[in-house]
């Protein structure tokens, strides 16, 4: 049974009709950035370290973790992932939704919708 992934989503705070891929590949996923989680990032370092996010096209990276994309699905804004993710306690799977803002922010929830969050994008 896939389980929500509440914890990540907590320390870190990805629709509906697209073709399946295994894992993203390329440059081009819409979500590759660094980001913070419910804080406008500064970009100049001082960000916190447990509000720092990395999205790649293929994990995210964060204090607590390493998720994998198992599967995405993408359709216009929103991107849903199908998750892997590496805690200390141990892995777990989940599904997430990100939607990219104008704003260039991005609104994160979770299959279950328990919890939302706003990534936002830190300056190149």
């Amino acid at each position: 049974m896939v389980r929500a992934i509440h914890p990540f989503i907590c320390c870190i705070s990805l629709a509906l009709t697209a073709s399946v891929s295994a894992a993203p590949v390329g440059d081009d996923f819409p979500l590759t950035g660094s980001y913070t989680q419910n804080v406008p990032c500064k970009g100049d370092g001082s960000d916190p370290a447990e509000l720092r996010v990395k999205i790649s096209a293929q994990e995210i990276h964060s204090k607590v973790g390493v998720c994998t994309f198992l599967q995405t699905k993408r359709d216009g804004n929103s991107v849903n992932a199908h998750l892997e993710c590496q805690f200390a306690a141990g892995p777990m799977l989940g599904d997430v939704t990100f939607t990219m803002q104008p704003d260039s922010t991005v609104k994160m929830v979770d299959r279950d919708q328990n919890y939302r969050s706003v990534l936002y994008r830190c300056p190149q």
